[in-house]
């Protein structure tokens, strides 16, 4: 329990200072917007190409990495049809709930609770990984395809318009382009100056403190008139603005939708993972555990971040990585105590 304390104590401090600066107004009304934009756009595309850069993509190949997969996958797409057979959800909206759902807290806590746990992180770089090459452009493919993209008025003018925001997003959207040329970096075999290397690994430690500080701030956020969060006027990559119309569903909004995310999260996920993990592919002890403990870790803050550069409704996320942050406590100490620890 103390090691799953340490690994927590951060992102409670974080989030905590965050909230009381935002409280405070210290840094004025538009800091929530900027440090949004300054992880979205700087800080996360630095940590990304770095972390991506110095790894080898296929070594998430494994069993493990299956299993892990499995849980995410079906987790992410009922997140989807939750959000919009329940909710109301547009396609952006469901992206963000299927993000909140299934895409797990693997960095800043991850990494904390395997070394603490399982006695090293080598899975939870294959899980980020997975999450930045593959999660990440899907979520941020139908965030971009949900979003108002101001279509022309002639006929298949809007689907074109569309298919050329598609083609267009990795150049458009920072994370993807980061994400991109580090795996380029990766597989030629390129190493960076010492210099720069050291000056990306500096940018993107700001990362996780800089989104945690953020989310903070964003609880103490008011809703505007029609009940949903306000909407950043130049939040999308790309300065597209965001449709300013109430999305259908948006009064519904509230603690039932982050129940279902957070049971989604918490509790299903990792019971996929085991299912797929044990009875069906028979791992070992230790890998099993591994992958149960990876899936059952909370929602990362990347979920908030995103739904906040993109203009959607925060609420949802916001609640579910704090929800599922302290409700994690519970069932990774459980899996912990079920699996049991082996050496590795």
């Amino acid at each position: 329990m103390s090691a799953l304390l340490s690994a927590f104590a951060p992102i409670w401090t974080l989030t905590a200072i965050g909230y009381a600066v935002g409280r405070s107004g210290l840094l004025g009304d538009r800091a929530e917007a900027v440090l949004g934009r300054f992880v979205f756009h700087v800080a996360m595309p630095a940590a990304l190409f770095t972390m991506v850069s110095g790894a080898r993509p296929a070594s998430f190949a494994n069993p493990s990495m299956v299993a892990f997969a499995a849980g995410t996958a079906l987790v992410c797409g009922l997140g989807f049809l939750a959000a919009g057979r329940l909710f109301g959800r547009g396609t952006a909206d469901r992206a963000i709930g299927s993000m909140a759902s299934g895409y797990v807290n693997s960095a800043n806590l991850g990494i904390p609770v395997a070394v603490q746990v399982l006695g090293d992180a080598s899975f939870v770089a294959q899980i980020i990984l997975f999450q930045v090459l593959l999660v990440s452009p899907v979520i941020l493919t139908l965030l971009d395809a949900g979003t108002d993209t101001g279509a022309g008025t002639g006929p298949g003018s809007g689907k074109r318009v569309v298919v050329r925001r598609m083609l267009t997003m990795p150049v458009r959207n920072p994370i993807i382009m980061a994400s991109l040329l580090g795996l380029a970096v990766s597989a030629l075999g390129l190493r960076l100056p010492h210099a720069l290397a050291h000056s990306f690994d500096l940018l993107g430690a700001a990362a996780v403190p800089t989104a945690l500080i953020t989310l903070g701030f964003s609880l103490n956020a008011r809703p505007s008139a029609d009940g949903s969060a306000e909407a950043l006027p130049d939040a999308v990559p790309g300065a597209d603005t965001p449709d300013p119309a109430p999305r259908a569903g948006a009064g519904r909004t509230g603690r039932a939708e982050v129940v279902v995310t957070v049971a989604l999260k918490t509790l299903l996920q990792p019971l996929i993972a085991f299912v797929v993990g044990g009875p069906l592919l028979g791992l070992p002890e230790h890998q099993l555990l591994a992958v149960v403990l990876c899936s059952a870790l909370p929602t990362a803050q990347n979920a908030f971040i995103y739904a906040q550069q993109y203009g959607r409704d925060t609420r949802v996320a916001r609640d579910a990585v704090v929800a599922s942050t302290v409700v994690s406590m519970a069932t990774l100490s459980l899996a912990t105590w079920a699996l049991g620890t082996t050496g590795s």
